[in-house]
């Protein structure tokens, strides 16, 4: 099996496999390469429907460039101390913030999303924000201010009236909510705009209809994310001594 880099040629096989509406399993099959190879360099790369060859091989180089000319960072130190590959978070890390740009999140705050999520502590300051990710505090900025907006975040006061920025394990149930919530919101518009246009008219049926799909989407995502955060936080019973 082909070790190392994907070469361009390979690059231009993959591009050809999801033209042809491949699944990554049987392009990395034709190319002898892992799955997670093909899944990871497509998905860092515009996705299966805006991968191309040529723009691939060049933001590779461009990466490998920038990294040679960089000086190691705390975090890969951090990283190395834990026994981790820091090549192998550093692409991990550039496969989900891919994702969760996918998900509709700008570039910078997935990254910073993404940086939060894969610390340890599960918390940075803007400052160690601004120097992991080398960009400019009003970029750092603009992102948190979203990503609060959303509740992926939430404030700590730190050090030296320093704020911290956290993620913990009930962010996503917290920005789940948040989001049942919203389509509450757009539930009671429409319902509202009902009214306004008229029962029975064509426009307020299709409202209506909105209303009721979405109302159904809402509660029942809110009721799964509390039975979800229920079980992930109750902990397992100990058997008691009599047990067998």
């Amino acid at each position: 099996m082909p070790g190392g880099r994907l070469t361009q040629p390979e690059r231009q096989q993959i591009a050809l496999g999801l033209a042809d509406g491949l699944a990554y399993a049987e392009i990395a099959r034709r190319l002898e390469r892992p799955t997670s190879t093909i899944t990871r360099e497509v998905m860092r790369n515009g996705g299966p429907t805006a991968y191309r060859a040529d723009l691939a091989h060049r933001a590779t180089e461009r990466r490998t460039h920038r990294r040679r000319r960089a000086a190691p960072r705390g975090a890969e130190a951090s990283e190395q101390a834990h026994g981790r590959d820091a090549e192998a978070v550093r692409e991990y890390e550039e496969m989900f913030t891919t994702v969760m740009m996918a998900s509709g999140m700008t570039a910078m705050t997935a990254r910073v999303m993404v940086c939060l999520t894969l610390t340890d502590t599960g918390s940075l300051t803007a400052s160690e924000l601004v120097q992991r990710l080398q960009v400019s505090p009003a970029s750092i900025s603009k992102a948190i201010t979203f990503l609060e907006s959303q509740a992926f975040v939430r404030r700590e006061q730190g050090e030296r009236r320093r704020e911290r920025y956290v993620v913990d394990d009930d962010i996503w149930y917290e920005t789940t909510v948040a989001s049942a919530r919203s389509l509450a919101q757009i539930v009671e518009t429409a319902r509202q705009g009902v009214g306004v246009l008229g029962p029975g008219t064509p426009a307020a049926t299709r409202l209506e209809n909105i209303a009721r799909f979405l109302d159904f989407v809402s509660e029942s995502t809110a009721r799964a994310a509390e039975q979800a955060r229920e079980i992930l936080h109750t902990k397992p019973e100990t058997p008691s001594d009599s047990t067998t």
